[in-house]
């Protein structure tokens, strides 16, 4: 009786007996992308800029208002990649002072390979001044002096680009930390990424069942919602600060 239960319990604990095949298919690879029609400038790096805008000897350089509409809205303009590759996109407003443009290069510099990539500028050198008066100067007296330039950045502004003989992949990383340390949300994309975003929020708004949307409360004034928004929200709907 013994023995018999202790059999039963080995072919419990026995494996069940299986069968390996070797089967040898065809595997299809897709073709790896063709970049002949890529030249590659002589200049790979991106330009180094001026901290202060070079101004002719008998010219004063000027001082500015804030002009926060130069920040404010959609750029309409400079919104798409020229290479058609990669590149930063800006996702807000904000300014881009001489330590920022300091901080792309040296990054761009340190990650590229000059072999087979090449970087572009998509905005302008330092231009807007900025004027700050001294610590403890009581109110009045004028104008501040200047004490930076600064570059204003609208939302969707494409900040610099990326080109080459090379993947996505191989520039995220690069793209990701820059976009990180700037003073503003940015975020990296491709030329694949920007179609398909654009895809998306052309089906949200085709396809969107909810009636009430901003632009409708704004448009209809309901609720006297015209009395406490910005004629900004008016002009935009919400979308941008």
């Amino acid at each position: 009786m013994l023995t018999r239960t202790f059999g039963i319990v080995l072919d419990i604990l026995r494996p069940a007996k299986f069968q390996v095949i070797s089967r040898f298919g065809i595997k299809y690879f897709a073709p790896p992308k063709n970049y002949d029609d890529i030249e590659i400038p002589e200049r790979t790096r991106l330009k180094l800029f001026d901290k202060v805008p070079m101004y002719p000897s008998n010219i004063k350089p000027p001082k500015m208002q804030k002009r926060l509409r130069y920040m404010r809205g959609p750029e309409t303009i400079h919104n798409t990649l020229q290479l058609k590759q990669y590149g930063v996109v800006a996702r807000g407003g904000g300014r881009l002072r001489h330590e920022h443009f300091e901080m792309i290069r040296l990054q761009v510099a340190r990650r590229l390979d000059q072999k087979r990539m090449f970087a572009i500028w998509r905005v302008d050198p330092p231009w807007q001044p900025v004027t700050k008066k001294g610590q403890g100067q009581r109110m009045g007296g004028g104008k501040g002096a200047i004490d930076h330039y600064c570059t204003p950045i609208k939302s969707d502004r494409i900040i610099f680009e990326i080109g080459g003989k090379c993947e996505y992949a191989e520039v995220h990383t690069m793209l990701r930390i820059i976009s990180e340390r700037l003073p503003f949300k940015a975020e990296p994309v491709s030329q694949e990424i920007m179609e398909k975003q654009a895809v998306e929020e052309k089906w949200k708004e085709e396809n969107n069942l909810n009636k009430y949307t901003m632009k409708y409360l704004i448009q209809n004034n309901m609720q006297g919602c015209n009395t406490h928004i910005s004629k900004y929200d008016n002009r935009w709907y919400g979308k941008y600060v």
